[in-house]
């Protein structure tokens, strides 16, 4: 690899995307973020270049591709709100699935020969059992999954036709943020248990609403496996080692597992806080699976991935923490009223 090689990393000024280049940049790689900073935060970039732009377009992708040397794209940006989907499912196969197909046409035209994709377990629909391994038959429920499950069989059939190799990463629900406060979960408008639970916590929000209790699961809620977003980060880089030692493209769930139901997570919370949230039933959302969990043997065998926060209460507390910033208006945080 050159030493002017880059990294593309497109929707790196959001969650998991941002987390992903602090450790990029902990290790030196070279990276310039693309991102259209409409659910994203510039404070959040705290490694290399960030060009405001959408990934559709395709003026703004060859620019950066014809004066940069990038040999991986880790490919973040999406709308990832499975109701949203459910109610707008167009717009999701025109941010998830059609932007893609401008990112992938403008990499090959330009010679990038790796890609790293946010895919989801939404991909599996409802699994046998509630637990889904890479072999499980993939029937989405809702558009969001769809549009992702699109995308790699686009990433499939172009590096059939010798486009770029890739690892596609099915992830489960990520949730936390950075142990050392550096950056952190300010998405707004948050759909996501944790952060929501924890907005509640500090006064963002005057409620958190359960919706389902009539799951056939132990306590009636969902049943979710939780995977701390550093260690998804983590997986991202032995995902990028992996394709540069010539790896062959690859599927992988990135879960640790295991499931909590929706309300143990809300128990971990208040316990962390100390005291107990304002909580209400509501009726199940379109498009939620009961239980979904994941297999998650072949990661670890494939890149050596090695979770180090494999703990409700490091996901809880890493949570906490950050949303009690953003209550306190902390200069060092960031959000949107």
């Amino acid at each position: 690899m050159s030493e002017k090689a880059r990294i593309l990393v497109t929707g790196g000024a959001g969650y998991i995307g941002s987390h992903v280049v602090r450790q990029l940049g902990a290790r030196g790689e070279p990276t310039i973020t693309l991102d259209n900073l409409s659910t994203g935060f510039e404070a959040a970039v705290t490694h290399g270049e960030l060009v405001v732009g959408d990934t559709g377009d395709t003026t703004t992708l060859n620019a950066i591709l014809e004066r940069s040397d990038i040999d991986t794209i880790m490919h973040f940006a999406a709308a990832t709100i499975v109701p949203e989907s459910v109610e707008n499912p167009l717009q999701y196969y025109r941010n998830n699935t059609a932007n893609t197909l401008a990112l992938m046409d403008a990499a090959q035209a330009h010679g990038v020969r790796h890609v790293v994709f946010s895919s989801t377990a939404a991909v599996y629909g409802i699994p046998e059992g509630g637990v889904a391994g890479e072999e499980s038959a993939t029937r989405p429920i809702n558009p969001y999954g769809s549009s992702k499950l699109m995308t790699e069989w686009m990433l499939r059939d172009l590096a059939f036709a010798g486009g770029p190799s890739h690892v596609a990463l099915r992830y489960f629900n990520v949730a936390g943020s950075d142990p050392g406060g550096r950056i952190g979960q300010s998405t707004p408008r948050a759909t996501l248990l944790t952060k929501v639970a924890c907005e509640v916590a500090t006064g963002r929000r005057d409620q958190l609403f359960v919706f389902g209790t009539d799951f056939d699961t132990p306590d009636g809620t969902g049943v979710r496996d939780y995977i701390h977003v550093e260690d998804l980060a983590s997986a991202h880089l032995d995902a990028l080692d992996y394709l540069r030692a010539g790896g062959d493209s690859v599927t992988l769930n990135c879960g640790y597992g295991h499931g909590y139901s929706v309300r143990e997570l809300i128990a971990a919370v208040e316990a962390a806080h100390g005291a107990p949230l304002s909580v209400q039933d509501a009726p199940r959302r379109a498009g939620d699976p009961p239980s979904l969990v994941a297999r998650a043997d072949r990661i670890r065998d494939v890149l050596g991935w090695s979770p180090q926060l494999d703990s409700l209460d490091a996901i809880v507390t890493s949570s906490l923490n950050w949303e009690r910033r953003i209550a306190a208006r902390d200069p060092g945080a960031y959000w949107r009223d």
